[in-house]
């Protein structure tokens, strides 16, 4: 047996093992779709109902009740008060404000990255 060409069998198996991808994590995604608000100037209350979140306009007032998967806001001047959030809460914009009661989501202020001023945090129940 020549043990030159049994190293380089094991070692291209090695390297082929290594290459294949792990299968990946099952991805968690919120139970019943998306809730979509836009518009300008609107209040409206709503059950969250485990899914996403997304208002996108200027000076709307969403309260959220029940458990929200995920808040996304968009836009200008919104204001959004929910009850829950379990992944995370996503602003873009300017003078967006996000209040949540429970949770310990993600909180990623994409417009105060850019330099302008939003509002995210827990506040009591």
């Amino acid at each position: 047996m020549n043990w030159t060409s049994a190293a380089g069998a094991l070692a291209t198996c090695a390297i082929t093992i290594a290459a294949t991808p792990a299968a990946p994590a099952p991805a968690a995604h919120a139970k019943n779709g998306d809730t979509h608000i836009t518009g300008m100037g609107l209040e409206q209350v709503l059950d969250c109902n485990d899914s996403t979140l997304i208002v996108n306009g200027t000076l709307n007032i969403i309260t959220a009740k029940g458990s929200c998967w995920a808040v996304s806001v968009m836009g200008s001047s919104n204001t959004v008060i929910a009850d829950n959030v379990v992944n995370d809460i996503t602003v873009y914009g300017y003078d967006e404000t996000v209040f949540y009661k429970g949770g310990d989501p993600v909180l990623w202020d994409r417009g105060r990255e850019l330099g302008m001023v939003n509002r995210l945090q827990r506040v009591g129940s």
